[in-house]
């Protein structure tokens, strides 16, 4: 076995709404190689370091599993559980917290150095809906021909925008010049 072999397998358990769900299978009971292990007893104290032998009997008598949750320096941690229960409460954890994430996507609006009042009104009233449900907003202006001698004039038109949409989104930094375009990303404010 090489230096950089993985005491534990990535085990595909099912999905959550078009999400995959994935457990990290440990080592248990005789799948341990390491002939010394520190053992941390079922409530969670110490118990010291001690041949793999005695950690099972230790484990067998309370009628649970002896899991090696790391190993380095040539000294596996094993811990006494009932692995049934840890490995179905991490599955559940790990779904609670999938249910609950929010995704945040990055919405574009694109602007130009020519755009009316009006249309930059309508085009921040749409950014500002995007800032509302939570997406973060990338703001891009395209120079085409002579208008690249003008880039003051379109860095003015991304401000004004920005202004725009202030109540809801924060420019996470200064719009920047990035070849023909200026781009610019609006963060939602954290609500209080």
């Amino acid at each position: 076995m090489s230096s950089t072999y993985s005491f534990f397998k990535w085990r595909y358990i099912g999905t959550l709404k078009g999400d995959t769900i994935i457990f990290k299978e440990l080592l248990i009971n005789e799948q341990i190689t390491a002939s010394q292990v520190r053992l941390i007893g079922a409530d969670g104290e110490q118990l010291g370091i001690m041949s793999k032998q005695q950690a099972q009997q230790i484990a067998y008598k309370d009628n649970l599993d002896l899991v090696q949750m790391s190993f380095g320096n040539g000294i596996s941690v094993c811990k006494v559980l009932d692995y049934g229960k840890f490995k179905f409460d991490a599955i559940k954890k790990e779904k609670e917290l999938k249910k609950n994430q929010k995704v945040c996507e990055l919405k574009e609006i694109q602007l130009s150095m020519t755009i009316d009042k009006r249309d930059l009104e309508i085009k921040a009233k749409r950014g500002y809906e995007f800032l509302s449900d939570g997406n973060k907003l990338k703001v891009v202006l395209r120079m085409s021909g002579r208008q690249q001698a003008y880039s003051a004039k379109a860095v003015e038109v991304v401000k004004n925008y920005c202004k725009l949409v202030e109540e809801k989104g924060v420019c996470e930094k200064e719009p920047e010049i990035v070849g023909r375009n200026i781009i610019v990303i609006v963060s939602p404010k954290k609500a209080k």
